[in-house]
Order: structure tokens, then sequence, then C-alpha cells
């Protein structure tokens, strides 16, 4: 059965079977997550936040998630590649930094205007 899975701030929901990781659920949605290392945990770029269901919707972290996150995991951060759905689930995908910065520049722009 599949399970509801809900990326913000995109807000683009998607059906993935149990057991697929956020990073492949996300990719099948059309979710952009960075990642550098092809999902095997080593780059720590597809940090995601759980924003409901905070654990009832992901497997638990396994060891080398728990070594790379440290105390993030406190805070309702997984790493995409590794954490697998069980459930519903909604995750808020961090803003690109580089598209946060040409955000930046075009909000000062326009107050300039």
């Amino acid at each position: 059965m599949a399970a509801k899975v809900t990326f913000l701030p995109d807000n683009k929901t998607f059906e993935a079977r149990p057991g697929t990781t956020l990073l492949d659920a996300a990719r099948r949605a059309r979710v952009h997550i960075r990642t550098r290392c092809g999902g095997k945990a080593a780059c720590l770029m597809c940090k995601v936040r759980v924003t409901e269901n905070a654990g009832t919707g992901l497997a638990e972290p396994n060891r080398n998630e728990e070594l790379k996150l440290g105390g993030l995991q406190q805070d309702g951060y997984r790493l995409a590649c590794q954490a697998k759905i069980t459930g519903p689930v909604t995750v808020l995908v961090p803003e690109d930094p580089l598209k946060s910065a040409i955000r930046k520049q075009l909000e000062k722009q326009e107050e300039e205007w």
C-alpha cells in the first residue's frame, strides 16, 4: 500500500511504496533535493526536515545516518538518501543556496526601484 509523501515548500504530493527513500520519491515527484554523492550518505547535502508525523512516516535512522546527522535528527532532520518511507509524511526541502542568493538579490533590486 502506497504512502502519501508531501514535499514543502513546493507542496507536491507523491504516493510512494514503503521502503522507498525520500530522495527516490522526490526524484519521481520532480522535486529537486541537492546531492553530490548519488545517495550514499557521504555529502550530507540531502538533509530535509520532517514537519509532520515526526518519526511515524519514516523508518528509524540507520547507524550511518545517525552518525552523519549528529544531533540534527533531534530537530527533525533526516538524510533524504537514507530515510525510508513507512507511512504518510511531510518534509521541508531547504532552498538551494544559489536560488536563495538570486531570490535575495532580486528582492533587494525591487526595493531599490
